[in-house]
């Protein structure tokens, strides 16, 4: 893969989806989600020939671009107070009807699930060190310690923030759980 970039493809459809899934399940905003994760796989293509194999797998790596460009959004959004500008795709695209397809059947799950987009909401306001943790185990389903590769972090430090996490979400969502 490192001496053929054609073999990146592989590696895209892949992983798209799940990394997708778990932007969009912190930003809750198909458009975003997609400009977000087309710089994660634009980034990771460009960076492949540094990617070292050895202790950690290239689905790990992935979630590690995505959740560090997810926070470059999210600190965008503070500092700025604006959205990322969207790219309109030409409905002759040969993406256009992926995206729409993917589109609806996002839009979809989100209006079947009031309560994630609930949560969703008071996960945003908690700190980002939260954020992260608590995307990956319940949105993710991931074990503590591939969450601590993702994050960079120890696994007792992960277990800590998560129940830490949690204990904030809880005192947000008591009132209407």
């Amino acid at each position: 893969m490192r001496k053929d970039p054609s073999e990146f493809s592989v590696v895209f459809r892949e992983y798209y989806r799940v990394i997708f899934s778990y932007v969009f399940r912190r930003v809750t905003d198909f458009d975003i989600t997609r400009d977000i994760v087309s710089e994660t796989f634009r980034k990771a293509f460009v960076h492949i020939k540094y990617f070292d194999y050895r202790g950690l797998s290239i689905k790990v790596w992935l979630y590690r671009i995505a959740t560090n460009e997810t926070n470059l959004y999210f600190s965008y959004q503070k500092r700025n107070k604006k959205y990322f500008q969207k790219l309109d795709w030409p409905a002759d695209s040969p993406y256009h009807q992926y995206i729409e397809e993917d589109r609806a059947v996002l839009d979809l799950e989100l209006t079947r699930h009031e309560q994630f987009v609930r949560i969703s909401k008071e996960i945003k306001l908690l700190p980002e060190k939260y954020q992260e943790v608590l995307s990956l185990r319940y949105f993710e389903g991931k074990q503590n310690r591939e969450i601590a590769m993702i994050l960079g972090k120890k696994e007792g430090t992960v277990k800590s923030l998560i129940s830490r996490g949690l204990s904030m979400l809880k005192g947000k969502c008591n009132d209407w759980l």
